[in-house]
């Protein structure tokens, strides 16, 4: 999912296997059964809907399939009750990770998620412990060989910003990221996707304002490891971190 380097993001997600592609499927299908349950079938009235509808369509899922999903969550009346918790803790050598949940059986969760950070040398702590070391952002990825012909960074610049963009950062990687309001992305995204602009990555994520290294190689060992566990888990739907150069080691 999401780190501090967003190539490492989008590298992480296009080395997928199909088995892995098909439970990232199967995460974003619960994100939106959740979504209209608690907001309604219309995206345009449930902007939490709108903002998954985009992710999903930046991790390639058919449009078939969106549709679906959301049907069969509209009539449905019954079915699993499940809550969003984030949950907080420190990797090897201090470096801070959040993880986001939705669960139905919040002490399997819980277990789960102490058992990891243990396991690979981290701790979890109580809420809040590292969730000031993070800004809450809509974050939208494209990548620069993607660009519609004639278009090129300063104009997807523009577009964004007229679009209702907070921040741009220029091309790193062949990467462009775009950042906005929490409440914004899915209306960013709406109009850059008019636009003919696409993104391999669109989400609500934790951007951190600090960072740590890792130098020891048992670290960088358990913290791959670590990312790997969280992202694996049924039950997680995103995973942030303040890892420095994540995508090098």
């Amino acid at each position: 999912m999401s780190g501090h380097s967003k190539w490492s993001t989008i590298k992480r997600k296009k080395e997928k296997t199909d088995s892995q592609r098909a439970k990232i499927f199967t995460k974003i299908g619960r994100e939106i059964s959740v979504a209209v349950r608690e907001g309604g079938p219309d995206p345009v009235s449930n902007s939490k809907l709108k903002d998954i509808i985009v992710k999903a369509k930046a991790n390639n899922v058919p449009n078939d399939n969106i549709e679906r999903i959301i049907k069969k969550a509209a009539g449905e009346t019954g079915g699993a009750a499940y809550e969003e918790i984030v949950y907080e803790g420190y990797g090897p050598s201090g470096v801070a990770v959040v993880v986001e949940t939705l669960t139905d059986n919040r002490n399997r969760t819980a277990g789960d998620m102490r058992h990891y950070f243990d396991k690979f040398g981290g701790n979890m702590g109580q809420s809040g412990c590292v969730g000031f070391l993070f800004a809450r952002q809509g974050q939208l990825l494209a990548e620069a060989e993607t660009l519609p012909a004639g278009k090129d960074e300063d104009t997807l610049m523009e577009a964004a910003l007229e679009a209702g963009a907070v921040d741009f950062l220029g091309e790193e990687e062949e990467v462009y990221e775009i950042r906005t309001e929490p409440n914004d992305l899915g209306r960013v995204a709406e109009a850059l996707e008019t636009a003919g602009y696409t993104f391999v990555s669109s989400e609500v994520a934790y951007i951190p304002s600090t960072f740590t290294a890792l130098t020891n190689p048992d670290d960088i060992k358990n913290m791959n490891r670590l990312l790997e566990m969280l992202e694996d888990n049924d039950d997680v739907q995103g995973v942030w971190h303040n890892w420095e150069n994540a995508d090098e080691e």
